[in-house]
């Protein structure tokens, strides 16, 4: 399979209201990990993948995040003036050349499948894969990156999957999958009892163009929402959709104890700050 998947969909329409109040003003998507905000994580490893085409699906309050991927004229010319060339450098490619950003605005919050439906006429009739920023993945190489190569080896839609505690099934897309990977089943959020597996769906997918058709039919499911699970569901009977078991970490950063591992760990991996935090972390545990 030699198709290179173009698009990414970012669906970052939500509120954010776990992070409140530090997301009433500023978008949970502009959230920093160290020095870059999630964001920019997840474009960077959109693009990584091959993506160039980024595409928005927003909400009110989200002109940050239209602002972070903007030129700033002002702002680069004062790091110039002052030297500060490395600076520079970091806010001028947050976008390379030839990758171009759409912003779609998803005017009422039904839900993740119908951000993405949002996205239909900017994607067009080819693969694409949809980014979740709040589900930070520290691989390499890069989740998208090791979804394109599972896509090049079999074709078919490609769902990223973790192993997560049975109890927490009720938080998840559940899947159940037969001995080539291929998904046999997937429901939204099902209680313990009820749940095919413990192999959750996490902020990853890589989906072929007949996703939309299934989300344009699909009723309103968990939550009074229109589910994405929902439609992968009914596409199981009619297009082969395997799921994924990637190789690197995961933090959840829609949860306040996972956003603190995140800044923790990618603190310890950055170069300015990884030898002096850990002497603080090590410090903190001898008092």
């Amino acid at each position: 399979m030699g198709i290179k998947i173009r698009s990414a969909v970012f669906p970052v329409a939500g509120r954010g209201t776990r992070f409140l109040p530090a997301t009433k003003a500023s978008p949970k998507e502009m959230l920093p990990v160290v020095d870059k905000p999630l964001i920019q994580y997840a474009v960077e490893e959109a693009i990584d993948a091959g993506a160039t085409r980024l595409i928005f699906v927003t909400g009110s309050s989200k002109r940050a995040i239209e602002d972070h991927f903007d030129i700033d004229p002002e702002l680069e010319q004062a790091l110039l003036d002052g030297g500060k060339d490395e600076l520079l450098r970091s806010v001028r490619d947050i976008v390379p050349e030839g990758v171009s950003c759409i912003y779609i605005r998803q005017g009422k919050p039904l839900g993740l499948g119908h951000a993405v439906l949002c996205a239909r006429t900017a994607v067009g009739d080819e693969p694409f894969f949809v980014h979740l920023a709040d589900d930070l993945i520290a691989g390499d190489p890069p989740c998208l990156t090791q979804m394109a190569g599972e896509y090049a080896r079999h074709g078919g839609s490609v769902i990223a999957v973790e192993t997560v505690p049975h109890e927490d099934t009720s938080s998840y897309g559940i899947v159940a999958v037969d001995e080539a990977t291929r998904i046999t089943e997937i429901v939204e959020k099902p209680a313990p009892d009820e749940a095919p597996s413990n192999s959750a769906v996490v902020g990853r997918y890589l989906l072929s163009a007949e996703i939309f058709d299934k989300l344009e039919t699909t009723g309103r499911g968990a939550g009074g929402e229109i589910q994405l699970t929902d439609a992968i569901a009914d596409l199981l009977a009619e297009s082969p959709v395997y799921a994924y078991s990637f190789s690197g970490k995961r933090f959840d950063c829609g949860s306040k104890l996972g956003y603190l591992k995140a800044t923790i760990a990618y603190g310890l991996d950055h170069p300015d700050t990884g030898e002096a935090l850990l002497a603080h972390l090590r410090d903190l545990l001898e008092d």
